[in-house]
């Protein structure tokens, strides 16, 4: 991968993610990109790792372990009082440079496997319409899963703007999150389906009974987002308490396999959330004619985003029928999704 290529990344990065989101990693995003060290650096990174989520990543582990250096005051993370006056990138570099073989070690054997669990408050809706279409149980399968977060998706309780909660009243979990565009049906979501089997592929399973996992998702959470945290220390928390059955593997390799294990008195559904950002085009095209294979012998839903768009796309074969349906455009860390069912 050249530099350049590297530079448009974090350019990218910037506008598309940082904006009204992370005013720190913007201002860093931008000086990166005109920056021959940092790009340099960042030519160590794992293949198909989305290189600025994981170069901010392993900075920020270095940090919430205690690295004494002046770039900790620039992070709410870490200070009460973070500094907002300085340009951060100088020290940022300093860091990079002091800490480079530490900053590679962790680009070179870590993963981009931010466990956003707000993403569920648009998945809630989604679920509970595919419930009230079928009637059936729903069996679950998440491609991408990292440590399962969102397969425990009926266990949390949401907000939608306003007072009234749904799902689950008394758990660990509850998520706010708002309707940009569209509007959401109060009687679509007094009714939590109910689950009958959940599995979760991916690659490097993350292992929330052990610290040093823990300590790399939290790491992936951006220093101002502090309701973030507090939402994925209570899930981690959930996760130990009902923990869902995790594979490791290829999703796309093992899909079959595994839908053919699940009950056919439940209506399968095989769902995904910006993992398909890190597949190669000929593994998409391969997931896609897997879920339609599978679509031959039995009802199933495929929810997904980040396939060719930003967009929630439902797609669905029902008695052998192809059905597609677009949803809306989410935030990435589920503050805000449109919904049009």
């Amino acid at each position: 991968m050249k530099t350049q290529r590297i530079a448009e990344r974090f350019i990218d990065f910037a506008r598309e993610e940082c904006e009204g989101s992370s005013d720190l990693y913007k201002q860093l995003s931008l000086q990166i990109a005109e920056d021959e060290y940092v790009l340099q650096l960042c030519m160590k990174s794992g293949e198909g790792q989305p290189v600025p989520n994981l170069l901010f990543a392993a900075v920020h582990d270095l940090l919430l372990q205690g690295a004494d250096h002046e770039l900790s005051s620039f992070y709410q993370s870490v200070t009460d009082n973070p500094d907002t006056e300085r340009n951060p990138f100088p020290i940022f570099k300093s860091f990079c440079m002091k800490q480079e073989e530490a900053i590679v070690q962790r680009l070179q054997t870590k993963r981009v496997q931010t466990n956003e669990v707000r993403r569920c408050a648009y998945l809630y809706p989604v679920f509970c319409s595919m419930h009230k279409q079928t009637e059936k149980p729903l069996s679950l399968i998440e491609i991408g899963t990292s440590a399962g977060l969102q397969l425990l998706w009926d266990q949390y309780s949401y907000s939608y703007g306003d007072d009234q909660v749904y799902g689950n009243p008394d758990a660990f979990v509850h998520l706010k999150s708002k309707v940009r565009k569209g509007a959401l049906s109060r009687n679509l979501l007094e009714r939590t389906p109910s689950v009958k089997k959940r599995v979760g592929i991916d690659l490097h399973v993350s292992d929330l009974t052990q610290e040093e996992d823990v300590h790399w998702l939290k790491a992936l959470i951006w220093p101002e987002h502090e309701e973030r945290r507090k939402n994925f220390e209570a899930a981690v928390e959930q996760v130990r308490t009902t923990p869902p059955a995790l594979m490791e593997g290829d999703g796309v390799v093992m899909l079959p396999q595994i839908a053919d294990a699940i009950p056919d008195d439940s209506t399968l559904c095989i769902f995904h959330t910006h993992v398909a950002n890190q597949m190669p085009e000929s593994v998409k095209e391969e997931l896609l004619r897997k879920v339609s294979h599978i679509g031959q012998k039995r009802d199933v839903f495929h929810i997904y985003n980040n396939m060719n768009d930003r967009m929630l796309h439902v797609d669905a074969f029902i008695s052998g029928r192809f059905m597609t349906k677009t949803i809306g455009e989410t935030d990435g860390h589920g503050r805000w999704f449109d919904w049009h069912w």
